[in-house]
């Protein structure tokens, strides 16, 4: 799973590249955003992981949960990674790793505020068919590309029902 410029560990940018175009979504109303969270929380329960989880369409927050061991500093990470999903429209990890192929740093290249932007891996977009990103969906708590298979595996379950 690695190479494409990654770093060892991190799925290729190819990969990533076919998970959001495989996890886009026929719609996303306020009660998909809780299944979606509901999910997410009981994969966080099983694994006894210590997150944070955030589910946005637009601006609006449709799904918040901190779990046991979670700490504000989770939700400062959700906003950071967040903003860079709503930024550049691909999840936070895709994002980070199409830096890293150009042999530098998201946060030595990309000329924006490492206080407000993070591109380490746990936010992803929800993207619906005929309508693009309309919102973004959070984990932080574990090492970044554990934050983004948990977003991606919870879609995947979403999809499947």
């Amino acid at each position: 799973m690695s190479g494409g410029g990654t770093r060892p560990g991190f799925p290729d940018i190819a990969v990533l590249e076919a998970q959001e175009e495989r996890l886009t979504l026929r719609r996303f109303t306020h009660e998909d955003a809780w299944a979606l969270g509901s999910v997410l929380v009981g994969l966080a329960r099983e694994r006894r992981a210590p997150v944070a989880i955030d589910i946005r369409r637009g601006g609006q927050q449709l799904f918040h949960c901190a779990l046991a061991g979670s700490s504000a500093d989770n939700d400062a990470w959700i906003d950071r990674k967040r903003r860079v999903v709503e930024r550049y429209g691909e999840s936070s990890l895709l994002v980070g790793s199409r830096f890293r192929a150009k042999g530098t740093t998201f946060e030595e290249s990309s000329r924006l505020d490492a206080d407000r932007y993070a591109a380490h891996g746990g936010s992803f977009p929800v993207r619906v068919e005929g309508a693009g990103v309309i919102g973004t969906i959070t984990v932080s708590g574990l090492p970044q590309v554990e934050d983004h298979a948990m977003v991606v595996e919870a879609l995947e379950r979403l999809l499947a029902t």
